[in-house]
């Protein structure tokens, strides 16, 4: 039984290794298109390749010591590996999903700023001031004058409005 514990351990520290560094190279060039740095992309997929490792590992030594009784000490590895085997693809797909929506919400983010820039810059360029409906609201007076007809800036949303910074 000895023997067959050290070779689950020895089998199953090569696989999470060779997961790991799969994770890695795969999501560093993953990320780096999200990124556009080559660092930056290079510490957040260390981060959760650590984080990757660190889980499987501890799940591996949970498994190591679940008793599993087939009657042949070669079976009971298997058996053992099996369930490691499907742990680590777990793990796998969890860690793609983190890595999935790190890069996405920075995709986004680099959007909005984008979009952030041109609307600036095209206010700049056509001198629009910036709108600010509470504003035009508190100076104007109350319309009692012209009950029956609806201004402008009646018929706009309010949250539809958009602001500058």
């Amino acid at each position: 039984m000895e023997q067959g514990y050290a070779v689950f351990l020895l089998l199953g520290v090569v696989l999470v290794l060779i997961d790991g560094q799969l994770i890695y190279r795969g999501g560093k060039g993953y990320m780096n298109r999200a990124y556009g740095d080559p660092e930056a992309a290079r510490s957040m997929t260390r981060l959760a390749t650590v984080l990757f490792h660190l889980v499987v590992l501890g799940l591996l030594a949970i498994v190591s010591i679940i008793s599993v009784n087939t009657g042949d000490p070669v079976k009971d590895v298997v058996v053992k590996l099996g369930v490691m085997l499907l742990v680590l693809a777990l793990v796998h797909a969890v860690t793609m999903l983190i890595l999935g929506r790190i890069r996405d919400r920075q995709l986004q983010q680099q959007l909005a700023d984008e979009m952030a820039e041109e609307h600036r810059q095209y206010e700049q360029q056509r001198a629009v001031p910036p709108q600010t409906r509470v504003e035009q609201a508190a100076a104007e007076p109350a319309r009692a004058e012209r009950p029956h007809a609806p201004r402008a800036e009646d018929l706009v949303d309010p949250t539809q409005v958009k602001t500058t910074r």
